[in-house]
């Protein structure tokens, strides 16, 4: 894999942060044991490929952080079409069930974005050399994009509506 761009490693390196914020809120909710690890697991995948290329172990970390993502969000779908309390696409971030889909699935777009850049080689014909290089530039933007919606939502929702978080 070619070293990440520096608006990927930048984008990495906010969504460790980001994710590191989460893991720790999590410590005192009562089912902290499925979110704490989704949490830090992503953190430690955006962290660490940030500036240097994939090895085997922040490879395997990025497939558990997407499983366990996936697994969590179908949890809270069935959890919230179950108890009808916000509906899928809501963006309602009073609701527990919409702040951990949301969650959820930043954690998945995230992994699918660090293991597709992960997979991404050097090639040797000139015109994959030009397809590759346009895929690498969306997966730039598909980072920055996820930047700036999981940074956006809770300001918009926080700062602009003074939204309250029900417990």
């Amino acid at each position: 894999m070619a070293t990440p761009s520096k608006l990927f490693s930048i984008c990495s390196v906010l969504m460790s942060c980001t994710f590191a914020y989460s893991a720790f809120v999590q410590l005192n909710d009562p089912d902290w044991y499925f979110w704490f690890p989704l949490y830090a697991f992503a953190c430690v995948v955006n962290l660490l490929n940030r500036a240097t290329s994939p090895n085997a172990i922040t490879g395997f970390a990025a497939k558990v952080a997407l499983w366990l993502g996936t697994f969590l969000f179908i949890k809270v779908v069935v959890e919230d079409v179950v108890s009808g309390i916000a509906g899928f696409c809501s963006l309602d971030l009073t609701e527990r069930v919409v702040r951990e889909k949301i969650g959820s699935g930043l954690v998945i777009i995230s992994m699918i974005l660090h293991l597709k850049a992960s997979s991404l080689v050097q090639p040797r014909l000139p015109k994959h050399r030009k397809m590759n290089e346009r895929f690498a530039r969306l997966i730039d933007i598909g980072m920055a994009v996820l930047l700036g919606f999981s940074c956006g939502l809770p300001f918009i929702f926080f700062v602009i509506q003074k939204g309250e978080i029900k417990l």
